[in-house]
């Protein structure tokens, strides 16, 4: 199926591209999150008449994420939770506990936004994470998982 892509979406193209992406894709995610149109003709006539306030709504989203990026930016946030005698938590720390966190500090994050490639954090200790703010920003931070004694 053939789109036009109405912002960058990352490893398929930038604003304005025609790309050819399967049908699933397009239909269960680029549509619906309004990332693509399909490109008819009527489509590409009226996204030639939208482009330059696709680009400035485009570039004001990385400005926006760029300033919030450079406070998170190497942010350290602390979260508690019980622990056993071996120091491996009863339970885990998910990505809503780390935005829970970051809105504490005063920020305010998407879940999505938050990269932990190998899942919810079991430990305690420091831990660097990944956070995605846009497809051209992603920033680092550290998460310190204390532990708490159970009774």
């Amino acid at each position: 199926m053939q789109v036009i892509l109405l912002e960058k979406v990352v490893n398929l193209g930038g604003l304005g591209d025609v790309v050819k992406v399967k049908e699933g894709y397009a239909r269960n995610f680029l549509i619906p999150h309004g990332k693509a149109k399909r490109a008819t003709p009527e489509n590409l006539a009226a996204f030639e008449v939208r482009r330059g306030e696709l680009e400035k709504a485009q570039n004001e989203a990385l400005a926006k994420a760029q300033e919030i990026g450079a406070k998170i930016d190497g942010l350290t946030v602390q979260v508690t939770r019980k622990t056993g005698v071996d120091g491996r938590l009863f339970g885990s720390v998910t990505t809503h506990d780390i935005v829970e966190a970051l809105e504490a500090q005063g920020f305010s994050v998407e879940r999505a936004a938050i990269r932990l490639p190998e899942g919810p954090l079991k430990q305690i200790g420091d831990n660097s994470i990944a956070i995605g703010l846009h497809s051209d920003v992603v920033v680092h931070i550290t998460v310190s998982v204390l532990g708490e004694a159970a009774e």
